[in-house]
Order: structure tokens, then C-alpha cells, then sequence
């Protein structure tokens, strides 16, 4: 009876593999879908905020039918679906597949608008959420490529139902990122290094007007000047902001 046992054990593991593998969980109920209906039910979840599955169907759209009708508008959205779900690398890198794969596409200032707002709270992290962070601490490489990813919408496409927006929010960039600077500049003074400072607040001063930021720029200039000693530009700088914002600047745009 010996000789026999081997031949049934291996019989019944192979009948118990087959049977694993038809277990419901792992058969792709997509399978058979057709490229509508994939796009149809990712759109679905996106619009219900359900973010993970519907990257999940674009992804098996793109997989299945990359040239496709829905292909094009399935990758903006999935990149949209990423932005939505927390993951801002994968949307860029999403972003930036459309934007080579279809440089003239006719929702390319949508593609912009939306690497801008994903570069627009890339800096943000779990703990900034949760805590009311000044935002112009943080490092302000995301706010620069967001503000350049605005620009572009508003200077390629002037008429996008984007631009009005993005216009806001580029002003809204470039009074965080001088803030931003300046705070990197009282950081120099503080410590003693007095060229960083001078370097930091004259930037503020020369590619940041007219933003709240340049008043504070002017007195760290002047304060870095004298302390290296340099009498005559610190006096300059006071000057300027006396003209520009001291009590009596004040009292003439009062009048």
C-alpha cells in the first residue's frame, strides 16, 4: 500500500492548489472590462473620494489600452487621484508623463495648473496639518516651482479658465517665498554672519518689491552693514526706510 501514498498526496496537494487558486479574492473581477467601463468606474471613485481604487482602474486602463480614447484624460485624472490621496511624487512624476506624452494637448494648462497646486502643498508634512505652522518657514523650494508652474499657465495660456487663479496664487507665493527669505536673512544676523545677511536682505530688496517682506529687509541690511562696519550703506538702507515706511511715510499717504 506504500507505493501508492505518494501518487494520492501529490493528487490531492495539486486538486488543493487549483482550488486556491480560483479563491474569489484573487480573480480580477476587471478583467473583461472594456476601456469605458474601466474609465467610467475610476471616474466614479475619484468622484466619490475613494482616490486609492480609482488609481488603481486608471492604472489597469493605462496598462490595457494606452492608445486608446480614455487613455489621455484617464492619466491627468489619475495624476489628479495621487494629488488627492497624498502622494505628490507619484502626481508629478504622473504630470510630467503627460505633459511629454502630449505637449499639445488641449487641457495642458489644466496639467500646469495642477503641478502647481501639487508642488503648493508638497512642503507640507503630516505634523504642519495637524499644527498651525508658519508656512513661510519652511524650505521654499516647493513654493519656487509652484510659483513657476503657475507662471506658466498665466503666460502660455492667458485665456485659461486657470489663469485667474493661479495669478492669485503666484502673489501669493512670492510674498511667502520673500518672507521666507527673510527669515533665512534674520537667521544670518543672529549668528553673526553678517555677508549672509546683507546677501539675503539685498535679495528681498532687489527681486522681492513691493512685498511686506522689504520693510524687515531694509533693517537687517542696515544692521548687517554696520556691524561689518560699513557706516555709509548702513545709512542708506535706514534712510530708505524712513522715506519708504517710517512714521513719516505713513503720515503722507495718509494725507
Amino acid at each position: 500500500m506504500r507505493p501508492l501514498a505518494r501518487p494520492f498526496t501529490l493528487l490531492l496537494l495539486l486538486i488543493t492548489l487549483a482550488g486556491c487558486s480560483l479563491l474569489p479574492e484573487q480573480i480580477d473581477e476587471t478583467r473583461n472590462w472594456s476601456a469605458q467601463k474601466l474609465y467610467a468606474r475610476a471616474r466614479e471613485n475619484l468622484m466619490e473620494g475613494n482616490y486609492e481604487r480609482a488609481i488603481e482602474l486608471y492604472e489597469k486602463l493605462e496598462a490595457r489600452y494606452p492608445f486608446g480614447r480614455y487613455a489621455q484624460q484617464a492619466l491627468l485624472e489619475s495624476a489628479y487621484a495621487h494629488y488627492k490621496y497624498g502622494e505628490p511624487e507619484s502626481a508629478l512624476a504622473t504630470i510630467d508623463r503627460f505633459i511629454r506624452t502630449w505637449p499639445r494637448h488641449p487641457h495642458l494648462d489644466y496639467a500646469y495648473y495642477l503641478r502647481g497646486l501639487v508642488n503648493f502643498t508638497r512642503g507640507k508634512s503630516f505634523i504642519d496639518r495637524l499644527l498651525p505652522v508658519d508656512p513661510s518657514q519652511r524650505d521654499a523650494g516647493a513654493a519656487r516651482q509652484s510659483f513657476f508652474d503657475f507662471k506658466v499657465v498665466v503666460e502660455r495660456f492667458p485665456n485659461s479658465r486657470y489663469a485667474a487663479d493661479a495669478r492669485k496664487r503666484m502673489l501669493f507665493l512670492r510674498n511667502l517665498i520673500a518672507q521666507y527669505e527673510l527669515h533665512v536673512a534674520d537667521f544670518y544676523l543672529r549668528r553673526g554672519a553678517y555677508v549672509a545677511a546683507a546677501a539675503r536682505a539685498r535679495n528681498v530688496i532687489e527681486h522681492y518689491q513691493r512685498t511686506p517682506a522689504v520693510p524687515g529687509a531694509l533693517r537687517i541690511l542696515a544692521t548687517a552693514y554696520r556691524r561689518l562696519g560699513l557706516d555709509a550703506l548702513a545709512a542708506d538702507a535706514e534712510r530708505v526706510w524712513r522715506l519708504n515706511y517710517g512714521p513719516r511715510a505713513g503720515a503722507r499717504e495718509s494725507r
